[in-house]
């Protein structure tokens, strides 16, 4: 495990389980995590959950972990979205890369035209120019033609893209198995395994 943090952005898309467990399984294997929820997060939260996602930093990281159920492991910090002068906000700062998990069409776009309008895209546009990981999880289907103009601007830029498109030869039994399995594809592009996962073997 690297002495790094990942950053990890959580953008309004739907799907919002995919940053719950995404966190869960990194403080499970002890990573440091950075955590920046987009302002649309907290409405697509409610939304799916009814439930607040507190705003100031301490509160919302332990709201993360009560979500996950992983309350001494890892260390977690959250920053407002709208702190661009935030650590994760500077090419200075080492990070191992940014997850952002899921990620809005919304957000895809602003991401690909350099637009910095808050902490998650300023942070996710750090990642490209320092040449570290930055990897996306679009959650948005259809896919429109400016939406795969944008998803290709971020590949030639350099990031990865990972659809939250589950496999079934993993034999998957609930959702959770459905949702680790895109988590563990994701965290596979920063050669982290911190994900059980029953990886294909082959035809005999």
């Amino acid at each position: 495990m690297s002495d790094y943090p990942i950053t990890v952005g959580i953008s309004g898309a739907s799907g919002l389980i995919y940053a719950v467990r995404t966190l869960k399984h990194l403080l499970a294997a002890n990573y440091t995590i950075d955590v920046v929820a987009s302002k649309a997060s907290f409405m697509v939260w409610q939304a799916e959950h009814d439930i607040k996602i507190p705003s100031e930093p301490e509160p919302q990281a332990q709201f993360w972990r009560e979500q996950t159920g992983e309350t001494k492991q890892g260390n977690l910090r959250c920053h407002r979205w709208g702190n661009v002068g935030a650590t994760i906000a500077s090419g200075s700062y080492q990070t191992l890369g940014m997850l952002v998990i899921p990620c809005s069409m919304s957000t895809v776009a602003k991401i690909a035209q350099g637009l910095s309008s808050d902490l998650l895209e300023r942070a996710a546009d750090v990642q490209l120019k320092e040449k570290r990981k930055l990897v996306v999880v679009p959650r948005e289907t259809p896919l429109s033609l400016i939406h795969l103009r944008n998803l290709t601007a971020l590949a030639e830029a350099g990031a990865s893209i990972v659809p939250a498109i589950p496999a079934w030869y993993h034999q998957p039994q609930t959702i959770e198995d459905l949702v680790d399995f895109v988590i563990a594809r994701s965290l596979d592009q920063f050669d982290i395994r911190c994900v059980p996962l029953q990886r294909w073997q082959g035809h005999s």
